[in-house]
């Protein structure tokens, strides 16, 4: 029986996740972790991408019977989605959260962790008189880039000015406002928006904030989170390393098959490549990526998932093939990739990455350098880290084109500091090894992060 052996559960911990899979799997992982430290553990969850409990009998289940409007769910502009979410879930979480509470046996609720992408939920919990804490799927950097924003906008950054690009952004070193976070296909009133709706309800509503990340890649920026909200940061990451399930998460059966093909393959010359889930490219885009690869002139396994060019629905891309022989010869694609075993083959050299931050916990647990070519939102501000604070890697240039692709490829592979480049990548490696080790710093933060729990 599920628990059998364990000392007595004292409290339970409900926990929120946002609908999409990137956020579901770190979610569950810190729920694992802290039903480890003997807390029973709720998830409420939408119904829409619902988790499926069968892969967790540990837990607790409840769905809050959300009535998402029709405009909401095939709203293309992903911030007017992430908005309209948390106006159609806040009343329908509030009141699955009341009626726990009426309902609850021992063990008695101690506190909610709800997603950073549900801001409406904090205020939700806090009139349900339910302690919250936001858990971040993004990075540090990120979040406190949104903290700013207010002051951003007083200072004249925000909105985006195109003559203010290049500026440094002060006290976000090594930003430049065009690091910033944006959404290309939404209106930039309705990001910024959204961006002033998370850090508002975290002031109003929330007990503290727990972050996927860790002290040696982002310890400053924690530091400063803690100085801004005047509350804890739990930094408990690299989640997938404390974590002992390895689910991985996408929407589509990942091709096993490319673990063979990789074998075949010397150490660290192979480019693995993938722009992750929700990423849409333009043809003109893909095309120049593929004739980048064919020039770059290395082995390359790439992700061409259902849906990855923009007005193509949920059909394929085209085939390397159809492009042109010379592009698909030296390659491999696969629709989707066991990405942490691929990264951890030897054969890999280096990581063409959207730079989302499950993608770059992975790459840097692995110690594989990255080739940045970021999307939208917190990737910007990740592939400014990749290339100017933790040096492992370049980004694709301000427009992809076939030529900057190619020699970035071999700049990445085989320049003439690839040495270099590598070692700090596998510094990096040993040092999230460390802080996921029993005792280390992420263990600590959630050891702390249960203390914290319970005192509330």
């Amino acid at each position: 029986m599920a628990g059998e052996g364990r000392p007595p559960t004292v409290r339970r911990v409900v926990m929120f996740p946002f609908p999409s899979p990137s956020h579901i799997t770190p979610m569950l992982q810190l729920a694992g972790l802290l039903r480890a430290r003997s807390l029973e553990v709720t998830v409420l969850h939408a119904d829409f991408n619902a988790p499926d409990p069968a892969g967790h009998p540990e837990f607790t289940f409840v769905s809050i019977r959300e009535n998402l409007p029709r405009e909401v769910v095939d709203n293309a502009d992903m911030v007017e989605q992430m908005i309209g979410f948390n106006a159609a879930c806040e009343a329908p979480f509030q009141a699955a959260l009341e009626a726990l509470l009426l309902q609850q046996e021992e063990p008695s609720i101690c506190a909610v962790v709800v997603d950073g992408q549900w801001y409406a939920m904090l205020g939700a919990a806090k009139r349900a008189g339910v302690p919250a804490l936001a858990m971040r799927a993004d990075g540090a950097a990120t979040f406190l880039s949104m903290l700013a924003t207010p002051r951003l906008r007083v200072d004249g950054y925000l909105p985006v000015k195109g003559e203010r690009l290049d500026e440094p952004v002060p006290d976000l070193d090594p930003l430049r406002v065009r690091d910033l976070i944006r959404v290309d296909v939404s209106d930039e009133a309705t990001v910024l928006r959204f961006i002033t709706l998370v850090p508002d309800a975290m002031r109003a509503s929330s007990s503290g904030v727990i972050v996927n990340t860790f002290d040696a890649i982002e310890g400053p920026e924690l530091a400063k989170i803690r100085a801004e909200l005047s509350r804890p940061a739990f930094a408990v990451g690299p989640l997938h390393l404390l974590s002992p399930e390895r689910v991985e998460h996408g929407l589509h059966a990942p091709d096993r098959g490319c673990l063979a093909w990789l074998d075949a393959h010397p150490p660290r010359s192979v480019l693995y490549l993938s722009l992750g889930s929700v990423a849409r490219i333009d043809r003109a885009v893909f095309e120049e990526m593929a004739r980048g690869l064919a020039g770059g002139g290395v082995p390359f396994l790439w992700v061409l998932r259902p849906g990855l060019l923009r007005g193509s629905g949920e059909q394929a891309p085209p085939s390397l093939e159809e492009l042109d022989d010379a592009v698909g010869r030296n390659g491999k694609v696969v629709t989707w990739a066991p990405q942490r075993e691929v990264l951890a083959h030897p054969s890999i050299g280096g990581f063409w990455t959207h730079c989302g931050w499950n993608s770059m916990m992975e790459t840097i647990c692995e110690g594989v350098p990255v080739l940045a070519q970021p999307c939208f939102a917190d990737q910007t501000v990740s592939a400014r880290y990749v290339t100017h604070r933790w040096g492992v890697g370049f980004d694709v240039g301000k427009v992809i084109e076939r030529e900057n692709i190619a020699n970035a490829i071999r700049n990445l592979m085989a320049g003439e500091d690839v040495e270099a480049r590598r070692e700090r990548a596998q510094s990096l490696k040993m040092e999230a090894n460390r802080c996921a080790a029993e005792g280390g710093s992420a263990s600590l933060a959630v050891d702390s992060l249960v203390e914290y729990l319970l005192s509330l």
